[in-house]
């Protein structure tokens, strides 16, 4: 599938479509509402991003998804109101937690297994890992070795991502289901999904009245359009309001 620009001439008739429609805005974190940084601790919204996703949410049913565990995702939110919030690849929905004991053992044979790499973290999100590889002098090869301990694991799903790999039970769900069971709960009839990453791509693959938007143009995705940088979602997000806005008048 050929990626088109959103903010192109082509491609300008699909916003208006989306401000007269009953539109549900998803949102991954990282990566879109905010930039990739060093240290995941460290991700914040721009002053910008969530003033503009306050307004946004006034005028749309908006929920987040991200690989964070939920409580991590709200407090980098810090009281902008969602319709929904969900953790750990779409695993973590608003109920609570969904711990996984397989997690604690998974941890552990990597830790165990990754141990002596330099630059190597692993992240316990309560339902999902992350092996975290952003400060290693050999990334390439640092990846081969964590993929391969975590082939020795049992019922998991792994995926990459920018200097990482996540791997998560694999019943559990994914952003894919959580965006559709949203859908249906807040009777949307189409979808705006806006997300950067590998994880991203169960809901970029959603099928229906589904915008996906991909942060960075990539030759082998689902996404259906693109933004160049992040940096664009900020004018993405003021096109969104200032359509639903006209819309309305």
């Amino acid at each position: 599938m050929t990626m088109r620009y959103l903010f192109s001439k082509q491609s300008s008739s699909i916003l208006d479509r989306l401000a007269r429609e009953r539109t549900l805005c998803a949102f991954d974190f990282d990566g879109t509402l905010s930039s990739i940084v060093e240290h995941p601790d460290r991700a914040e919204m721009q002053a910008s991003t969530r003033k503009l996703l306050e307004q946004l949410a006034e005028l749309y049913p908006c929920i987040v998804i991200s690989g964070r565990g939920r409580a991590d995702v709200l407090k980098k939110l810090r009281g902008v109101r969602v319709a929904g919030v969900f953790g750990n690849h779409g695993a973590e929905a608003a109920g609570g937690r969904a711990l996984d004991r397989r997690v604690k053992n998974w941890k552990t044979a990597l830790e165990a297994a990754l141990g002596p790499l330099a630059g190597v973290w692993v992240e316990d999100k309560g339902s999902s890992l992350s092996v975290h590889y952003r400060q290693s002098s050999r990334p390439a090869e640092t990846r081969r070795k964590i993929v391969a301990a975590m082939a020795k694991l049992e019922q998991i799903r792994a995926f990459g991502g920018k200097a990482v790999v996540n791997v998560v039970a694999d019943d559990a769900p994914t952003k894919g289901d959580a965006v559709a069971a949203e859908r249906d709960r807040l009777r949307c009839n189409w979808v705006l999904f806006v997300g950067d990453d590998e994880t991203d791509e169960d809901a970029f693959a959603l099928g229906g009245n589904v915008v996906s938007v991909r942060i960075g143009r990539k030759r082998h995705s689902h996404a259906r359009y693109y933004l160049h940088t992040q940096a664009e979602i900020d004018l993405l997000l003021m096109r969104m309001i200032r359509l639903r806005t006209a819309s309305s008048a």
